[in-house]
């Protein structure tokens, strides 16, 4: 079982022909969740990456998430799922995963956060904090709404949107715990070394921080 409480920097990546060789690199600069999100490309070669990813994550005692699909989760033996507003229910991937799953839900609004803590999920994602091509024609939520949905739930919330190095010290200062990475490492000329700088700057932004009791 994980901790997902103690997990900081989540990376969402499609398939690569190098995935064997980038996904240990930015495992071993730091990153401590691993999401495999394929919008594009068939659920058979999901699988086979998928069945590339899984042992390489479990290898460094990290979480592997499969997106949309609870059942390719199921068929990979990956550790949960993460779907969105539009995609299949919690309740259904808790139907497929059981409850010992992890289940991720995306949220980019107040409303749908409200409406999200009702849900099964083992945590929420906000945002993206500011526009990214990630998610095309969805415009910025904004830091605010980030911070609130963090202090309203009891669960872990990853804020996405163009989280990096540089701006991930001042994320944290603004009350921000849990990070989703994409461009930031999917993009760069060293994944390893690119990880381990925004996994620095992340904790030391953490060790500056004196949490609320």
């Amino acid at each position: 079982m994980f901790d997902l409480a103690t997990r900081r920097l989540y990376l969402c990546v499609g398939v690569r022909e190098d995935i064997s060789e980038f996904l240990p690199a930015v495992l071993r600069g730091g990153v401590d969740v691993v999401q495999l999100r394929e919008k594009t490309l068939d659920l058979e070669v999901q699988r086979v990456a998928a069945l590339l990813m899984e042992p390489i994550c479990h290898a460094f005692n990290v979480p592997f998430i499969v997106n949309d699909s609870p059942e390719l989760a199921a068929d990979v033996g990956a550790d949960g799922v993460h779907v969105g507003q539009e995609d299949v229910s919690v309740e259904r991937c808790r139907e497929v995963l059981g409850d010992a799953a992890i289940v991720g839900l995306s949220t980019h609004s107040s409303d749908e956060f409200e409406n999200a803590l009702l849900e099964d999920a083992s945590y929420f994602s906000a945002g993206p904090i500011e526009p990214t091509p990630t998610k095309p024609g969805r415009s910025g939520t904004g830091i605010d709404y980030a911070v609130a949905s963090q202090v309203r739930s009891p669960r872990p919330v990853f804020v996405t949107g163009g989280v990096n190095a540089t701006n991930v010290g001042l994320l944290v200062a603004a009350g921000l715990r849990h990070f989703v990475v994409v461009r930031a490492l999917t993009e760069a000329s060293d994944p390893e070394a690119s990880a381990r700088a925004i996994r620095l700057a992340l904790d030391n932004a953490l060790a500056m921080t004196v949490e609320p009791t």
